[in-house]
């Protein structure tokens, strides 16, 4: 069976109003993207959820995947009044064809080098290193592969940080990545915690996978006591609401990284941790930055 994408390019402000609009129109799912992707005049914008926009594309294309049993015409026209627009609807269409859904998400994972000395390799792939330290992982419906910038960041951090027998938190844990990374390089005790249940099980799956004995909290059922080492790759809004609930679990003299920070929000973490914390060296990748500090 064949799907529908119907595409539209609008100016940027009335994008969210577009997507709102195709949803309502019986869209399954809707994309907006700058509609100079792939040429030199592309932009790269990030913001964050909550965050009031400051900046968008000048001009957007949204996309939108719809039944094949779709007017697609009718669909079009109604979500292209209902954003504002005037006139008839300017689209295209192209059919989607059905596909091994599940296949296809794996093969956009593949066996990843975070440095010659640890690899992040997907459970259905075959390990390219073996004598490197692979985390073997599965993400299920939890965020963390490795290949996002703000996870590798932390994972460069923990190589470095770790010298043998640490206990290790990882706040906001998903898919249980950082703390097995923790256990296996070498720290002597590491658990995770996180709001997400579904997280929770995929975490466990995979430490079990990697004979890693790390334990997976939701926030309420989480063990006291405090660590050596504290990673949380979160966002910026919610790690500043969490500084002093994450000072908490800190030994004095203990080290932390914080990550899925912006770069131009770097300042903002620094006021939000320094009652409790000096700020260290920050690294940088693709605009995320890794806030590092040292407990005081």
């Amino acid at each position: 069976m064949a799907w529908l994408a119907l595409r539209m390019s609008v100016p940027g402000s009335t994008a969210p109003a577009l997507s709102d609009a195709l949803l309502e129109a019986g869209a399954l799912a809707v994309d907006i993207a700058d509609a100079q992707a792939g040429q030199s005049s592309e932009q790269s914008l990030f913001d964050e959820p909550g965050e009031p926009q400051d900046d968008a594309w000048d001009a957007c294309r949204v996309s939108a995947l719809l039944p094949p049993t779709t007017d697609v015409r009718k669909a079009a026209q109604q979500a292209w009044q209902t954003a504002g627009l005037s006139g008839p609807a300017i689209y295209e269409t192209e059919a989607v064809a059905d596909r091994d859904w599940v296949r296809h998400t794996q093969s956009q994972f593949g066996p990843l080098a975070i440095s010659p000395r640890l690899w992040i390799v997907p459970s259905w792939e075959a390990c390219p290193a073996p004598e490197a330290i692979n985390i073997v992982l599965d993400p299920g419906l939890a965020f963390g592969t490795g290949s996002h910038p703000t996870t590798r960041l932390c994972l460069n951090w923990l190589e470095n940080k770790i010298r043998g027998g640490e206990t290790v938190l990882d706040y906001g844990c998903g898919s249980g990545i950082l703390a097995i990374a923790a256990l296996k390089l070498g720290a002597g005790f590491a658990w995770g915690v996180d709001v997400d249940p579904a997280a929770i099980r995929t975490a466990a799956q995979n430490a079990r996978r990697n004979a890693a004995r790390a334990g997976f909290y939701l926030p309420e059922d989480a063990p006291a006591g405090t660590a050596d080492l504290l990673v949380a790759n979160i966002l910026a809004n919610p790690l500043k609401t969490l500084a002093p609930l994450l000072a908490g679990r800190l030994r004095s003299g203990g080290e932390i990284a914080l990550s899925g920070i912006l770069a131009r929000q770097g300042d903002e973490i620094t006021a939000a941790y320094s009652p409790w914390f000096a700020a260290g060296a920050c690294q940088e990748e693709d605009g995320w930055i890794c806030w590092n500090g040292i407990r005081k």
